[in-house]
This record gives C-alpha cells, structure tokens and sequence, in this order.
C-alpha cells in the first residue's frame, strides 16, 4: 500500500523501494524482494511464498502524499506506531488526504505563470502581466476539467495548450497585451511536466533504467502535445 500510494503520487522508483524495504525489515522480514514500474509493483519474501501484486491504475501529482507516507514509515522504524497502526495510517492517507481547492490553485497557477514569464522574458513587462495571469488560468482550468472527463492526459494537455494559446492571442489581438511569445511563455509553465522530467532523470542516474525510460518518454509525449496546441495557434493565428 505504500509503495503503490508513492508511485500513484509522483515518487522517485528508488524511493518507493528503500520505503517499502524499511517498512518490511523493521516489521522483522529481513529478506524481500521488491520490483516497481510505473505500471505495478511486486513484492516478495526470499525461501517462502508470499507474493504480493499491486496494479497502478493512475498517476498524479501529490507531493503531500508523498511526505505522508515516509513520515509514517519512519515513525513506524522509531517504534512510535506498529504495524496495525501504520496500516490504518495509510489507509487514512489514500483516502483523506487534503488538496488545495480548485479556485486556490487556479490562483496558484496565475501567479506562476506571470512570474515565471518575467523570469523567462528577463525584464519586467508589466502590461503583459495581467493577461498572462489571466491566460495561464484559464489554461490551467481547462487542464484540470479535462483530466477529470477524459483519461488520455496527453488530450488535456493539446486542448489546454490550444485554448491558452488562443486566448493569448485573442488578448493581445484585443490591446490587453503587446508580446504574445512572453505571454504564452509564462502560461503555459503550469502544464509543462517538469517533476515528471526530473524524476525521470533521478530514476535513470540511480539505476532504474525501465521506469527512466518510461517517465521521460511521458514526459516527452506530455511536451509534444503542449508545444502541438501552441504551435498550432502561431500556425494558423499569428
């Protein structure tokens, strides 16, 4: 439960591991096996037979989750909880772990997107800062709606690229701003999938060669179908 609870929630592979071989040689396995992908996880105990399967139905991004579940594997090392109790904690956790509301992360995503296009564009553009916060939340909204209707990702993400990229345009097009590439810039910095990317690379440096590979092809796919929506607004637009 752990382990699937990490990798359902953005965790590194080699963190998902060292957690689940901690929990099971304090809890008095010594000798475990354990195997992950991105897809599913497997579990074992040398010389007997016990195997447990766990099928990874979705991925997100929760970092809180994350946190969570080490806290409560290093609590159950320390003695502080036992085994019973961590497994109630984690139920608790898969369950009832609090996010942000909507509204707070489309705010969120404004303030992201006009601070990082500063950052991007090396000056401070004060008249595009506005309409790119406006834009980056809309595309953010429309990303967020998306995922919730449809189950191939990388669908939202070319709907929600498009959509912010003609409303970049429709803004500038309407004297709400004057540089549309700053503006796109910073709005779409919300989408890009940059924890995926580096979790990627964090996989492939320590070794995990297959889920490196697989998360950084996701990612790639995921970019692709970002720079496609925008690149389609600049084609037929602008």
């Amino acid at each position: 439960m752990a382990g699937r609870i990490m990798i359902e929630n953005g965790s590194e592979m080699y963190r998902v591991e060292d957690t689940m071989n901690r929990i099971a040689q304090n809890a008095g396995e010594k000798d475990v096996v354990v195997f992950t992908t991105p897809m599913g996880l497997f579990m074992g105990i040398k010389n007997k037979h016990y195997v447990q399967l766990r099928a990874i139905q979705s991925r997100t991004m929760n970092l809180e989750k994350v946190s969570r579940v080490n806290s409560l594997s290093r609590e159950f090392a320390q003695h502080q909880i036992n085994l019973n109790q961590l497994h109630h904690e984690l139920e608790l956790v898969d369950r009832n772990t609090p996010v942000f509301p909507f509204w707070e992360q489309v705010v969120a995503a404004a303030i992201v997107s006009c601070t990082l296009m500063i950052i991007f564009a090396g000056e401070y553009d004060w008249i595009d800062m506005p309409l790119c916060a406006v834009v980056g939340a809309i595309g953010y909204a429309i990303f967020y709606y998306l995922n919730l209707w449809s189950n191939v990702r990388f669908v939202s993400e070319f709907m929600a690229s498009f959509i912010l990229g003609l409303a970049a345009f429709v803004g500038v097009h309407l004297g709400l701003g004057h540089n549309i590439n700053n503006i796109i810039i910073g709005a779409v910095m919300p989408l890009v999938p940059g924890v995926a990317i580096t979790n990627a690379f964090r996989d492939l440096l320590a070794g995990h060669l297959l889920t490196g590979i697989s998360r950084a092809t996701e990612a790639v796919l995921s970019a692709c179908a970002i720079g496609t929506g925008i690149a389609l607004i600049f084609r037929f637009f602008v």
